[in-house]
């Protein structure tokens, strides 16, 4: 069951730019960049010389020029091929492809095929012969030996989820139900029937005065109550002892609504995640109107609630015993520290700054079950063969998450890890599972300060992995012998596959990629399914025996794009000079390049979104479409240079957590770091260098502008936070607490608290139909800076977009935009 979840005119050489004139470059066949004030000489290798200049109208346009390519790859059931989709720009339906290991060319899989495919997902029977998986929410299961597959169920209500009982049967789960298929019969068996009210009140005899005497006076009235009493006994007794009744339905009252569940391996107990029925992620009282409604008139869209108004209730759980038809509510007291009052200095802080005092106390903490941000498993992890079960638990604070065992017989939670932080717990690092067929279970855990890999068996705790590198994307082998991840050990920009024997702790490198990479291995556990790029080249298909040669399995980029000259940029350490470690930054040099040139170069800082992202990497960028643009900005002269500041991701907890309660800070002290690098190694002059970004970068583009007026001459801000107040409660309230607990932080980190520093060009984009990063955002900013007689602004809206534009028609205005300020500004 999927759980709740809590997303201008032109200049001149601007118009010849973007109709694609040539640009003017000397050719330099120097491998050094330096500069005659400099004490330190950086390698460099020389920018590529292209034969024809970029233009913008190509580089925002339909991006299937690039090529359409291989996504969502994944095995088939006999490792012998592999599964992808393809899909057009904008188109509504993905197109799937089957393609063997051997084979040059894939085949494109015909609408009546699709139910016949290999599916991505599925559960297996305990000797893994058979596969069972839902296709348009209906059951099918195959023989693997044969490759026979059977349709189980055809109905239009969807099931949401299927597993393999240790009897051999399936059970399902629709809606509120949990139904058992027994193979061998066809039969259908109903385990649970949970209904979300309160329990009928029955045949109760007479309370009042009225009723007793209504029963002792009138004898057609007691005898009716005693018919209708005697028939709902034997109604219950029947049902009690007749093996052919489903069981008692489960009332778990109304006032809350089911939000996971789980069942045992041996279908005997199954644990429900319940919500207050009322909470909703949608505002209240907003709307996002749509002025382009299709219909004429302003369409008002639902919105989702902002972080200073959602009221998120927790989870609790129940266990239901369904054999002895008990219920259990679970027990949160068995968590070390589930009653600390973790925001006490903050509380205390902010209590200070009105006059007033704090005194903490210790309360229960408002709990629900970690939410899954990518990583791909329930945090209900039952054992494949015994009734033991684990769970992973998140306070809502965001300072804790556990895992614990629970005691089926009590319904008590027991403590077998807890990650602390006082900042907060990373909510992509969480993975965990048990060992096939051992009392022992791993998981990722940051408490070294990276994430690392451990195991757990009888009380003691190994870790399997040591370093100060980050592990994700872990698998257990098919023989449950090795753990496989994904790390970036040799450097913060490089990821590779590794395996770690559980017994002995012995790791193998897999793979030697000098990108970024993800992997799938094989169902028979002997090769790897890479999704693999390079700075200058997007993801492709691979195959990677285990222990054997690396193998190209697509080519679907176009020519058009991987023949052309691109600029790999170069991933470089830029010292800090405010306490924190080197900063890794991508940096594109302008062709022809001379060191010793007398007219020192402009520059351009971009500044990635999400905050926790990692785009400093050696691999091909999600921000396509500004590496395009990069590369034209060196053509016209531009170095540029595109920053992991503090709070990015891939360079462990410390890097994370130095935004805590301080958003806009660091990061803005990073990109001085990046200014004085430039100038010192690259010829920057400082008197010329500009920033842009979207969404976090477009908040950071507030932050430098309004705090550091002499930093940057000129900004653009796209789709961009400026209230962080009005951001959403799961991303905001990790990095800022919450408005109500720690104003303090809000307005420390909020650009609309500082837009009274602006003092440079500064250049406001959004869209309109924005449901992450509202207009509403940019509408509120605009106003103050109004208000503050600031006349260096300029707005662009885009009213059919949302937070990632979808029309190539906005993305070349926008950029038309960025551009021309860059080239008026810094020029």
């Amino acid at each position: 069951m999927t759980r709740l979840l809590r997303n201008a005119a032109l200049s001149a050489l601007s118009l010849a730019i973007i109709s694609g004139c040539s640009a003017t470059a000397s050719n330099n066949d120097s491998s050094t960049v330096s500069n005659q004030s400099a004490s330190v000489v950086v390698p460099f290798a020389m920018p590529p010389q292209a034969e024809q200049a970029l233009t913008l109208n190509q580089i925002m346009a339909n991006p299937d020029w690039m090529g359409l390519l291989a996504k969502n790859a994944y095995w088939s059931d006999d490792s012998q091929s592999v599964y992808f989709s393809r899909q057009e720009h904008q188109s509504a339906i993905a197109d799937v492809y089957q393609q063997g290991i051997n084979q040059s060319q894939a085949t494109i899989l015909k609408l009546n095929q699709l139910h016949l495919a290999d599916q991505k997902s599925g559960v297996f029977n305990t000797d893994k012969s058979q596969k069972a998986y839902i296709y348009k929410g209906n059951i099918f299961v195959k023989q693997l030996n044969s490759g026979e597959i059977k349709q189980l169920t055809r109905q239009n209500n969807a099931i949401d989820d299927v597993k393999f009982l240790n009897s051999g049967d399936l059970a399902y789960m629709q809606g509120n139900s949990v139904f058992k298929l027994h193979l061998d019969t066809g039969m259908t068996e109903q385990l649970v029937d949970i209904q979300m009210a309160k329990a009928p009140a029955g045949v109760k005899d007479p309370e009042s005065y009225i009723a007793k005497q209504q029963h002792r006076l009138i004898a057609y009235v007691a005898l009716q109550h005693d018919k209708n009493k005697s028939r709902a006994e034997y109604a219950e007794e029947l049902a009690a002892q007749d093996p052919t009744f489903a069981p008692k339905t489960w009332y778990l009252g109304d006032s809350e609504t089911v939000d996971e569940m789980s069942l045992s391996a041996d279908g005997r107990y199954l644990v429900v995640a319940l919500s207050d029925k009322n909470y909703s992620w949608r505002a209240e009282h907003d709307i996002m109107p749509n002025y382009l409604g299709k219909d004429g008139y302003v369409d008002a869209v639902p919105a989702r609630a902002r972080v200073a108004e959602d009221n998120y209730p927790g989870e609790r759980l129940v266990l239901l015993d369904l054999v002895e038809h008990v219920k259990k509510d679970i027990t949160i007291e068995g968590l070390t520290g589930f009653d600390e009052d973790v925001l006490a200095s903050v509380k205390a802080e902010n209590a200070k700054a009105k006059g007033e005092s704090y005194t903490s106390k210790p309360e229960p903490r408002v709990l629900q079950l970690m939410q899954d941000w990518g990583w791909g498993q329930s945090a209900i992890q039952w054992h494949d063969t015994d009734n033991k079960l684990l769970v992973m638990m998140e306070a809502h604070d965001n300072k804790d998450r556990w895992i614990a065992s629970v005691d089926l017989q009590s319904g008590k939670l027991e403590t077998e890890h807890r990650l602390h932080d006082d900042a907060w717990i990373n909510y992509t690092f969480n993975q965990f599972g048990w060992v096939t067929g051992e009392d022992k279970f791993y998981y990722l855990s940051e408490e070294s300060g990276f994430s690392q890999l451990y195991v757990k068996a009888d009380g003691k705790t190994t870790a399997l992995t040591k370093g100060e590198y980050v592990v994700d994307q872990v698998t257990l082998s098919p023989d449950a012998s090795h753990l496989y991840y994904r790390a970036n050990k040799d450097h913060p920009g490089t990821y590779n596959v590794y395996r770690v024997e559980i017994a002995t702790g012995k790791t193998e490198q897999l793979t030697e990629w000098a990108g970024t990479l993800d992997y799938k291995l094989s169902p028979d556990g002997q090769s790897l399914l890479l999704t693999a790029s390079t700075a200058v080249n997007p993801n492709e298909l691979y195959i990677q025996p285990i222990g054997g040669e690396l193998k190209q399995l697509t080519q679907y980029t176009s020519k058009a794009f991987s023949q052309y000259a691109w600029q790999a940029p170069q991933v470089v350490k830029v010292p800090s000079t405010h306490g924190a470690k080197d900063i890794y930054a991508r940096v594109y040099l302008p062709q022809g390049y001379d060191a010793a040139n007398a007219d020192k170069y402009p520059a351009v800082i971009f500044n990635h979104g999400a905050g926790y992202l990692q785009n400093a990497h050696n691999g091909f960028s999600g921000y396509f479409r500004e590496f395009m643009f990069h590369n034209l900005l060196t053509q016209q002269g531009y170095v540029v240079m595109d920053m992991d500041y503090r709070g990015s991701k891939g360079y462990g907890r410390d890097w994370r957590t130095a935004v805590y309660r301080n958003m806009g800070h660091p990061e803005v002290e990073d990109l001085k770091d990046g200014v004085s690098w430039m100038a010192k190694h690259t010829n920057v002059d400082t008197a010329k260098v500009g920033t842009y970004g979207g969404s976090y970068g477009g908040f950071l583009t507030f932050m430098a502008l309004f705090n550091e007026p002499e930093l940057f001459q000129a900004g653009a801000a796209l789709r961009p936070v400026t209230d962080w107040a009005h951001y959403n409660a799961p991303y905001t309230s990790n990095i800022l607490n919450t408005p109500d607990v720690d104003p303090i932080a809000y307005e420390r980190s909020s650009p609309i608290e500082h837009a009274q520093g602006l003092e440079k060009p500064l250049l406001i984009m959004s869209g309109v139909l924005d449901d992450n990063v509202f207009f509403q955002d940019s509408v509120r900013l605009v106003q103050r800076l109004i208000e503050l007689e600031k006349p260096m602004f300029e707005t662009a809206i885009y009213p059919v977009e949302p937070h990632g534009f979808r029309q190539p028609s906005s993305w070349l205005d926008e950029y038309r935009r960025i551009y021309k300020l860059f080239e008026q500004e810094l020029k």
